[in-house]
């Protein structure tokens, strides 16, 4: 059973990463790896943080999920990036998104670096990290793999006018909508993802959610009906990254079960 206080997981101690790699000279720009103890080769589950893309949240808090991932034989890049916060810290857009697109770039070359062997890949992310591997998809970082969405902000015009984490949009892109169009345009996964994206895409999503409501989900899913929605009744936020949750086995399932019902282990 999980802690009574779904943020129990944002705090809870667990393995650290077997290795940590780094894709570009600034300080955010690293990548835990944990990988399983046999040499061989295993599913790769990129893996993207969310805290609305803010400094106070890291990458840290997916440890718990990550190491539950590599339980399950996966091997797990749980990438680090640029956020918005006090002066100096470097992120908002595009920052942020180029920080995720050049990890997902250098990845291929830092596992072969260190002899780590993977099969299948999916590409997940939780919150804002949701909306960032949407957006990596809609670039194409995803061709031929899975993306899995964990409740995910899917509409960032929708977002601002919600004021989703106190304004938190307004903050990644600088503005309102109609003060920074282009930027809204340029990182919108709603606006930005077609018909014939060339990655499965899926969105798991609690129908309890308070702080990334399932509307998002769901606007995208009409909006683009290849892409597959599972709605988690009576699911909040936070236990779609913890794996003593009740909804772990349903992420669990999403992260390493191919649409054919087929274990995606190596």
């Amino acid at each position: 059973m999980n802690a009574e206080d779904p943020r129990d997981v944002l705090t809870r101690t667990a393995a650290l990463p077997d290795v940590v790699v780094r894709y570009d000279a600034h300080a955010d720009a690293l990548i835990d790896l944990h990988v399983p103890p046999s040499n061989d080769p295993h599913p790769l589950v990129l893996l993207v943080h969310g805290g609305f893309w803010k400094q106070e949240y890291d990458r840290v808090h997916i440890r718990p999920m990550a190491r539950a991932l590599v339980d399950a034989g996966c091997v797990v890049a749980a990438m680090e990036y640029r956020r918005v916060g006090p002066p100096g810290a470097g992120g908002g857009w595009p920052t942020t998104g180029q920080d995720v697109e050049a990890a997902v770039t250098a990845l291929p070359g830092l596992l072969d670096g260190l002899g780590i062997e993977t099969t299948t890949t999916t590409l997940t992310g939780h919150s804002a990290g949701g909306h960032l591997v949407l957006w990596l998809a809609a670039r194409g970082h995803a061709t031929g793999g899975r993306v899995v969405a964990l409740a995910p902000v899917t509409d960032l015009h929708a977002a601002a006018a919600d004021r989703l984490g106190d304004g938190a949009i307004q903050g990644l892109l600088g503005g309102e909508p109609d003060e920074v169009p282009e930027l809204y345009a340029a990182a919108d996964p709603m606006t930005l993802l077609s018909s014939d994206t060339r990655s499965r895409i899926l969105l798991v999503h609690g129908t309890d959610d308070a702080v990334v409501p399932v509307s998002q989900s769901r606007s995208l899913a009409a909006a683009h009906p290849q892409i597959e929605l599972r709605e988690l009744d009576g699911v909040g936020h936070l236990e779609l990254i913890d794996p003593l949750s009740p909804a772990w086995p349903v992420v669990l399932d999403a992260l390493t079960v191919d649409r054919a019902g087929v274990p995606t282990r190596g």
